[in-house]
């Protein structure tokens, strides 16, 4: 896989269930096809009363099908609340991330893009940030950010940042996986033309591979790459 292809531990940073496949679900399928150990940290949890303890576990069952069919190593709930970080110690949540940081060792991680309109997904970014920082002789070499449907591309023009691509990734083999791991959220699923369906999933790997003549495509942000 390129500058992803050394055999390092991958981390993927989710606000939320889903997030995780929404963003990048052909790439982890690609990346643990290949033989890479893909963590899934799935920083918040439903609460109530904003969430039922019904929601809360449905969403973690489908989340475990999910991650099953993509081939993740390993799913790490973070219990933080969701919809609610902006309320939560920022100190709190640094410290969450930067604990698994530790304890999984990752050379690549990937985070929710920081322009997109849920503050869950922008303080995830930042306090990503944080916990990367390269402060010691050991750190994750790359950090890359992905898209979100229904987040990254609903901010506000030239007063967010934008999502502008620097990494390309293949995922013509893994599309349909991708889709399939998707559909088994199906409280999160939306009929069309809603952009959390599996039409408009597929309509953005398709764009995405096309602008680099490919069949399919996952898009990523660069933030950090140290080889």
């Amino acid at each position: 896989m390129g500058c992803l292809d050394d055999g390092g531990p991958v981390l993927v940073v989710a606000p939320h269930p889903d997030d995780e496949v929404l963003g990048l679900g052909g790439t982890i399928a690609r990346l643990a096809d290949a033989g890479a150990e893909v963590h899934v940290a799935i920083v918040t949890s439903g609460r109530p009363p904003r969430f039922s303890e019904d929601q809360a576990r449905a969403v973690r069952t489908e989340a475990a099908a999910a991650h099953q069919a993509l081939g993740v190593t390993q799913t790490h709930y973070l219990e933080c609340p969701a919809a609610e970080l902006d309320r939560y110690g920022h100190a709190d949540l640094n410290a969450a991330i930067g604990a698994l940081i530790i304890q999984v060792a990752p050379q690549t991680v990937f985070a929710p893009h920081p322009g997109d309109i849920h503050l869950d997904h922008q303080l995830c970014f930042q306090s990503t940030l944080v916990a990367l920082r390269p402060h010691q002789a050991s750190y994750p070499r790359r950090f890359f950010t992905y898209e979100t449907l229904s987040e990254t591309n609903w901010n506000a023009p030239y007063l967010t940042p934008g999502f502008q691509p620097t990494l390309f990734v293949d995922i013509t083999d893994t599309l349909q996986r991708k889709l399939d791991a998707f559909a088994l959220f199906a409280s999160q699923q939306r009929g069309e033309p809603h952009e959390r369906s599996c039409t408009a999933l597929r309509a953005l790997a398709t764009l995405r591979g096309a602008t680099v003549h490919r069949a399919a495509a996952e898009a990523f942000v660069a933030i950090r790459m140290v080889e």
